[in-house]
């Protein structure tokens, strides 16, 4: 069975497994350095013992390891309102980082 745990970063809660890669808040460090993520709320097996933390659970982290550093696609912001003359456009560009799920300590 595999590990599964739930972390908490950027605002944000995931779900990852071992090997697992996703993308999350901009984080500092640089490609290839180690991160340890250390507000786990959930850690257990799949389809077998589960500890839920209170909020976190004590003693656990998820390992993981930066993969890039980057920034995701121009989303464009266009503000109009019409009769007054009115009009705003603007860009922006969320920075990320991807990072790979190396192991998890409960």
């Amino acid at each position: 069975m595999s590990t599964i745990a739930v972390i908490h970063t950027g605002g944000k809660q995931y779900i990852v497994k071992n090997g697992t890669t996703l993308k999350v808040e901009k984080l500092a460090g640089n490609v290839g350095d180690k991160l340890a993520f250390d507000r786990v709320f959930l850690v257990g097996d799949e389809g077998g013992e589960v500890k839920v933390g209170t909020p976190n659970v004590s003693g656990s982290k998820v390992e993981a390891t930066i993969l890039e550093q980057g920034r995701a696609p121009k989303v464009m912001v266009i503000k109009y309102k019409r009769k007054v003359r009115y009009k705003r456009k603007r860009g922006h560009r969320q920075e990320y980082t991807k990072v790979k799920i190396e192991k998890i300590v409960a």
